[in-house]
């Protein structure tokens, strides 16, 4: 039977949608679709202007090889004649093509480069933009921690799975312009040869090809199990990676439990875990090595040795000799390029996957049939704010709270209480909009601007100037409004650091940034601020001076927040009850709340000051 517990238990949850699509086998059609997106939309110009200027340098450095290939016959003609005028006529040409070769891999060098850096610049913007949108970052973090360290994959996997690939257009159109071209000089200037009696036409070509077939089929044989061994070594090494991040960005709270130990232990344990499997990838290599560096140490040899016969009888000059063996490792070189790259495949295909699971996951989100139930935020006619027959869930579909029902009124202060585990900040998320799981309406009040406060609050490295006035530019407020902030909030001290450029929350103490993130809300003015625990860190004398900016600069502020501090009933007009139930929790209203708020707001107006208005 369905559990009537869970809003999706008669379908599957996003969780389980969200993991089977990126962890699904590698795709290479949904990755070069994402990828290809380079050449559409506003970098299509610069993507095909730089495509057709790397497809021309291909061409040229083609043509030049077969220049020189074809030089080769004059030289070492020259060679055999003694012929000095012929060998210095061959000598100037040869400086002509050099330089020519040299210039046009200098200007291929610099076209690859400069597409790697675009593509790179676009898959990255892309990303980090679908990444940030609609706050995928929070949803994905709670729903897909599997998806690991979403950062790198933005960085450094797109780096390893653009690059190459640039890399290997270019080396794979050389690699099959080649095989056509040298392929006709080999059947050409070789000719046929006679075999135990057998005339084989095209007979160098024959052995380039049966050559390179043979190296090539031993070396992806003997290179097989490097894909996945590469792709187990980098999600290792991408697993210690997040750890050791992990570890700086809670240092303090590692360094007050004398965490020290155990992180060690557990750090130890993931590079154990790399250098396992990078010896997995070292034994696959070395035996990979055995098979490359013996064909390129007899792939130079080999066309001298068979042809040899036909110089000796007179049928080929020393300079179609010499133009056979450069022709013959040519088109060797071209069969061989699959197995010359076959580890730096592996090692794309790894960081392409990773980069494919990040995109899949970031498209998951946005699938509406993947969300069937999920809570309706919109704007409402007036300035009420309202919960309608909301229902809010975890990401997998479990109820934590069921059918709350409630109506803010403009100015209302509601604080939010109950046991721990019943959704209370769960529930203000929802009202803030990070929470989309559930089902019902949220109803905001018509053209609100909102403020949330967290426990901790995000405050960006840079000016104070800055931090104060985030999320908006440090120069959308005035310097005397700044410091009459800090100074409302007891941050009087911090006055003339505005323009002091510090990594401010790693220097102030967790009550100097919950008054920070206080003064924010005197110099933004919003008329919706949501509290989860934002006076946690500060003594009680702290918190009822910043909470009583709700009954004097903030009174027309409409309030919802959650605290467990003692006093915090007396700033709050309403206080709402979460309740544990088997089928969610319950909320109720404790109608004998608000009489602190009503009676400090009766001494504002006896003493002749007006409650302020919302600012316009």
């Amino acid at each position: 039977m369905p559990d009537p517990n869970n809003i999706h238990a008669t379908q599957p949850s996003l969780t389980l949608e969200v993991e089977e699509t990126p962890k699904a086998a590698f795709r290479f059609r949904r990755f070069f679709s994402l990828v290809s997106g380079f050449w559409r939309g506003p970098s299509a110009r610069l993507a095909w202007l730089m495509t057709m200027g790397i497809s021309a340098g291909v061409f040229f450095n083609i043509g030049l090889q077969y220049a020189i290939n074809r030089w080769n016959k004059t030289f070492f003609d020259a060679i055999s004649e003694r012929n000095a005028d012929a060998i210095s006529t061959a000598m100037v040409v040869f400086l002509l093509l050099a330089a020519s070769a040299i210039l046009a891999m200098a200007i291929q060098v610099f076209l690859r480069m400069t597409m790697q850096a675009h593509w790179r610049r676009w898959l990255t913007g892309h990303l980090a933009t679908e990444w940030l949108e609609d706050r995928q970052f929070y949803k994905m973090g709670i729903a897909a921690p599997e998806i690991d360290a979403p950062e790198f994959r933005m960085t450094d996997d797109v780096r390893s799975a653009i690059d190459p690939l640039v890399d290997f257009a270019i080396g794979l159109s050389n690699a099959v312009l080649m095989a056509m071209v040298f392929a006709v000089v080999l059947a050409q200037v070789g000719g046929s040869h006679s075999v135990l009696g057998v005339t084989v036409p095209g007979y160098f070509l024959v052995v380039a090809a049966l050559y390179s077939l043979a190296t090539s089929l031993l070396s992806l044989w003997m290179g097989r199990p490097l894909v996945e061994s590469t792709e187990r070594r980098n999600a290792a090494e991408a697993q210690s990676r997040f750890d050791l991040v992990r570890i700086r960005e809670n240092a303090e709270s590692v360094a007050l439990i004398d965490g020290a130990a155990e992180e060690r232990s557990k750090t130890l344990q993931n590079l154990d875990a790399v250098v396992q499997r990078w010896r997995a990838v070292i034994r696959q290599q070395t035996v990979l090595t055995l098979v490359t560096h013996a064909n390129t140490l007899l792939s130079p040899v080999l066309p001298l040795l068979i042809g040899a016969p036909k110089y000796l009888s007179g049928e080929l000059s020393l300079g179609q000799l010499m133009q056979i063996a450069a022709a013959f490792l040519q088109v060797q070189l071209a069969f061989n390029w699959l197995i010359d790259n076959i580890f730096r495949l592996a090692e794309w295909r790894a960081s392409a996957q990773r980069v494919t699971e990040l995109s899949a996951t970031l498209d998951a989100f946005r699938q509406p049939e993947l969300v069937r139930d999920e809570i309706a935020v919109s704007e409402g006619p007036d300035a009420r704010l309202a919960l309608v027959d909301l229902s809010v869930a975890r990401h997998d579909g479990r109820i934590v709270i069921r059918n709350a029902e409630m109506i803010i009124e403009p100015g209302d202060k509601i604080l939010i209480k109950g046991a721990s585990g019943t959704g209370k900040s769960t529930l203000i998320r929802a009202v803030a909009g990070l929470w989309p799981w559930g089902r019902g309406s949220i109803i905001m009040p018509r053209q609100a601007r909102i403020m949330f406060v967290p426990q901790r609050p995000y405050i960006p490295n840079g000016t104070l100037r800055a931090a104060l006035a985030y999320p908006e530019s440090e120069s959308s407020h005035a310097d005397e409004g700044m410091r009459a902030a800090l100074e409302q909030t007891g941050l009087r001290h911090l006055s003339g650091a505005l323009d002091q450029s510090e990594a401010w929350d790693k220097r102030l103490s967790g009550g100097e940034q919950q008054r920070l993130a206080f003064a924010r809300l005197l110099l933004h003015r919003p008329e919706v601020v949501v509290l989860d625990e934002a006076t946690s860190a500060l003594d009680e004398d702290s918190q009822e001076r910043l909470m009583g900016l709700f009954l004097t600069e903030l009174a027309y502020v409409t309030l919802v927040s959650v605290g467990h501090r003692p006093g915090l009933e007396a700033f709050h007009t309403r206080v709402i009850e979460l309740t544990r139930r088997t089928q969610g929790a319950q909320m109720t209203e404790d109608g004998k709340t608000g009489r602190g708020v009503l009676a400090r707001l009766r001494r504002l107006a006896s003493a002749g000051d007006p409650a302020p208005t919302a600012p316009r």
